[in-house]
This record gives C-alpha cells, structure tokens and sequence, in this order.
C-alpha cells in the first residue's frame, strides 16, 4: 500500500522542485522530506530521486509515481469536500490570504463574521501578493487567496480554479493639497507627465500595470518612492513628494493634507476570491465566500459616501 502523506510529500517536491521548497511548502523540515521520500523508495522497490547539481531530479519512475499522486490527492480531496458536503458543517481549519490593502480592508470584517457564525471552524489568514497567493492555492498550501486585477491587465489564472467576484475597486489619483490640479473634478492621467510618481515594489502586479498604463498614454513616468502598502504611499503624497493611484479599498482613513480627484478613464480593479475545483462543494469554502462578498458590499458602499479630501490639519476623515 502507498502511504499518502509520502505521496504527498512526492508531489510537494514535483511542484516546488526541491527538497527545501517541498518542506517550505509542507511546513516540515527538509530532513523530514528526505525521510519520507526514502521510506516511498523503498516502497516500491525503485529510485525516484537522483542527485542533480547541488539539489536532486526526479527518475522516470519519480515522474510517473509524481503524477498519480497529484491524482490520487485531488481525488481524496474531493472525497473530503464530498464529506463535508453531505455533512453540511462549516468545520476543520480555512488558510486564507490576500494581498495588503484586501487583508486589511476586507479581512476584519469577514473573517471576525465567519468567527461569530461558525466558531468550529479554525481560520489561519497571512498577507500575499495576488501571484503568491494564487502559487499557494494552486500548491494546497492554501484553501482561499483574495487577489486582483486591473481593468485593462488581466491576471493570468491556471487551470484547475474557481473565483468569484469580491468587489469592483475604483482608483482615484492622489494629490497633495497644494497640486495644481487638486480641485479637479476630473483628471486625465497624461496630465501627470510631469509629476514624480510613487509606486509599489519593483516586479509587482500592481507596480507593472502602472508602468504599463503610463506608458500607453506616452508617459515615462519619473518614480521617486516605492512603498507596498496604500497609506505609507499616502503619507508621502501628504508630504508633497510626489502623486499615486489609491484605489477605494484600504484607503480609510485618509491622511490630512491628501486630495482624491477621479481619473477620466473610471480605473477599476476587479477583487476576486480563488480556490481549488476539486475543493468547490467544501461548506467551508462556501461560507468564506459568502462572508468576502459580504464584506465586499460593506466597502463598496463607503464609495459614495466618503470625503475626496482630508483636511490639511486635525484628525483626519474616516
């Protein structure tokens, strides 16, 4: 009989293609994945594994063992979403992610819900960027990532995932008070061809769609700062270093000294929620959905409603 958790652990190292990013990926030490890896050698009386350079390949009978074990998992998977089903308890624990403004902007809200409405069920969330979180759905590191794209950049998704809709995210350009373009009703961004900009980290999704819009209005844009999070990029437009694209969520509260003006071409992020097929009909997943979405409306109601404008002194707006 094959043991499952070796097959898993063989399938850890075909995804992540070494020993140390199996045992990252599985949350066990990379002595631990050599042992099990061993132990299945000497299950099926064949090698798996040859030594390659500093790290190791999988044989041809590793290759062929990998890829039933990616079905024999899928299919145990779904025998554990079927369960659960015919259950119809929200139980066992839920790993989440989503990337910064997300986390902060809808994760209270959902996950303290889920809490109250189901307090069997064990939620473990962290921060990731969209293309990290979608990597650890698609590994089974994760059950859920909330991630995100842009209105005109797509975000590729692989084969084998769900999503639904969270929220359509509309962005604004943030100015400091002072700018001259700040008591704007509206902006086009070719008129920011002389402003230094303030972006995300250099190779993120975000910070590539800029770069990309930018470009495609004959802008080469000048970028003076680099921050991940949406109010450390405020707090420097306060201090009149520079302009950024805010979207809606995570943007409360605004910082004094800080104007929204709406773009012209109505820039929206579309806020999604992925997971595995094969773990579709789990009540877990069901309710975590249905508590982003629920979340999801929360913010897009704030859309209406919330000053463009912080005031230049006092506390700010909320």
């Amino acid at each position: 009989m094959l043991n499952l958790d070796r097959l898993r652990t063989l399938d850890a190292l075909a995804r992540h293609g070494s020993v140390s990013g199996a045992a990252e990926g599985l949350h066990v030490t990379t002595s631990a994945v050599s042992q099990q890896l061993t132990k299945l050698e000497r299950e099926v009386g064949q090698r798996l594994l040859v030594k390659h350079g500093r790290g190791v390949r999988l044989t041809d009978a590793g290759r062929l063992l990998a890829e039933h074990a990616a079905r024999i998992l899928s299919q145990v998977e779904l025998a554990q979403s079927d369960l659960e089903a015919q259950r119809g308890q929200v139980v066992g624990e839920l790993r989440l992610s989503a990337f910064p403004t997300a986390a902060r902007g809808l994760f209270p809200t959902a996950l303290a819900a889920l809490r109250a409405e189901h307090p069997a069920l064990r939620l473990r969330s962290c921060e990731l960027e969209p293309e990290y979180g979608i990597r650890g759905v698609v590994r089974g590191d994760l059950d859920l990532a909330v991630v995100l794209d842009w209105y005109n950049k797509p975000m590729p998704l692989p084969d084998g995932l769900v999503k639904a809709s969270i929220l359509e995210d509309p962005a604004d350009v943030a100015l400091p008070v002072g700018h001259p373009l700040a008591g704007r009703e509206e902006v086009d961004l070719a008129e920011f061809a002389e402003d230094e900009w303030i972006t995300w980290g250099e190779g993120e999704f975000c910070h590539e769609w800029l770069m990309f819009t930018l470009r495609s209005k004959g802008i080469e844009p000048t970028l003076s700062h680099r921050a991940a999070e949406t109010h450390t990029q405020l707090g420097l437009v306060a201090a009149g270093l520079g302009v950024c694209v805010v979207p809606l969520l995570g943007r409360h509260p605004m910082p004094p000294g800080v104007v929204t003006v709406p773009l012209r071409q109505r820039v929206r992020r579309h806020v999604y929620v992925v997971w595995r097929v094969d773990a579709d009909r789990r009540p877990s997943i069901r309710a975590a959905v249905r508590a982003l979405r629920a979340a999801g409306k929360r913010v897009a109601g704030q859309a209406d409603v919330p000053p463009r404008a912080a005031p230049a002194s006092g506390s700010p707006t909320t």
